[in-house]
């Protein structure tokens, strides 16, 4: 059987460090240093979340939101109880 999960984002571009702020709605949001400019903060939110969980950028895929804050992200190799363990927060 192959883990794979769905996860809603925030985006917050241009903040002073990268970091997980917790949860908004049913959205993971996310503070990123990297400008919303020429997909910067699309390829730092991969690389940001390849740190945190622990799996290679090309397990994480950007499935909706390209040009939005608000993005949905498909990632391999776990599940969505396996990706909340890794982030440390849990939904409100």
């Amino acid at each position: 059987m192959i883990k794979e999960c769905r996860l809603a984002v925030k985006v917050l571009p241009k903040t002073a460090r990268c970091e997980i702020a917790g949860w908004e709605n049913d959205e993971l949001k996310i503070r990123l240093r990297a400008v919303p400019e020429k997909g910067e903060a699309n390829r730092a939110l991969i690389a940001f979340l390849s740190e945190v969980l622990d799996l290679p950028k090309s397990a994480i895929e950007l499935i909706r939101g390209e040009t939005s804050r608000h993005k949905l992200l498909l990632i391999r190799g776990l599940d969505r109880a396996e990706v909340d363990k890794k982030i440390g927060l849990r939904e409100k």
